[in-house]
């Protein structure tokens, strides 16, 4: 099972997985894309200084980040990661969700499970008020970025524009939602998960990680009328799953810039 112990590892991985994605025709490589540019911008972040403790926090990308990537391959090997994980892996195989989806599929299992886990593994009960600057942090870079896809998609979504114009801006409540909803779930079972005896961690997490999973049942099938709106975009989605990866490569390239075809 292939972990990684720095940050530069990270990054090494989830380029590995975007490039068998592409051979694959598989939408998994969609969320590495995002998740990438996430863990560049916190290398860039501690080296910048912007995190209050840089070697707390790359200790801590590194054990979220290693969460992430066991999952992945426990999937490619047909064994079972937490249950959150597998949801969200198998739609990947599914046709109809739409790009957006597969993102908010993959940053609820992250934030919501894989987050909370991570802060409170490199935080003690009397300390990890101190993470709450960094922590938060890092869900803003995650939340620009997914802000950033939105506007971008429209090279993926020849019919994005028309959808955004008359049904005033549908998909914002999943990113809303997703994000804000995330964040401050998460931070809230970090705080919870730091207190639970050791022995008692592993049913704590397959209980949380059940509720997550509901959360992302929601996000699969988020009621008729919406469904119904995203099963329209998908489709009119343009490319092959290897082209929509490339075409999210080029809006991390070009830092989400919007790409003129």
């Amino acid at each position: 099972m292939k972990q990684a112990e720095t940050i530069d590892e990270v990054i090494l991985l989830l380029d590995q997985i975007i490039e068998k994605s592409k051979i694959d025709q598989s939408n998994l490589g969609l969320f590495a894309i995002l998740y990438r540019e996430v863990t560049v911008r916190v290398k860039e972040g501690i080296l910048a200084g912007s995190f209050q403790n840089g070697e707390r926090m790359e200790k801590l990308d590194v054990i979220f980040a290693n969460r992430y990537l066991k999952a992945y391959y426990q999937y490619q090997a047909k064994e079972k990661p937490s249950e959150c994980w597998a949801f969200a892996f198998e739609q990947a195989e599914k046709f109809w969700p739409i790009v957006l989806q597969h993102l908010l599929l993959g940053i609820n299992a992250h934030i919501n499970l894989d987050l909370g886990i991570a802060s409170a593994e490199v935080s003690t009960v009397e300390d990890i008020e101190d993470l709450k600057h960094d922590f938060d942090h890092i869900n803003f870079i995650l939340s620009d970025l997914v802000g950033g896809v939105e506007k971008c998609l429209i090279k993926i979504w020849p019919t994005l524009t028309w959808i955004l114009k008359f049904t005033g801006k549908v998909d914002n409540f999943f990113i809303d939602f997703s994000m804000e909803t995330a964040r401050n779930g998460a931070w809230k079972f970090a705080n919870e998960f730091v207190a639970v005896p050791e022995n008692e961690r592993e049913a704590c997490t397959k209980l949380r990680d059940q509720r997550i999973t509901e959360v992302a049942r929601l996000v699969s099938n988020p009621g008729y009328f919406v469904s119904a709106i995203f099963k329209f975009i998908r489709l009119f989605e343009r490319g092959t799953v290897a082209q929509k990866i490339i075409d999210m490569q080029i809006m991390e390239e070009k830092n989400m810039e919007c790409v003129v075809a």
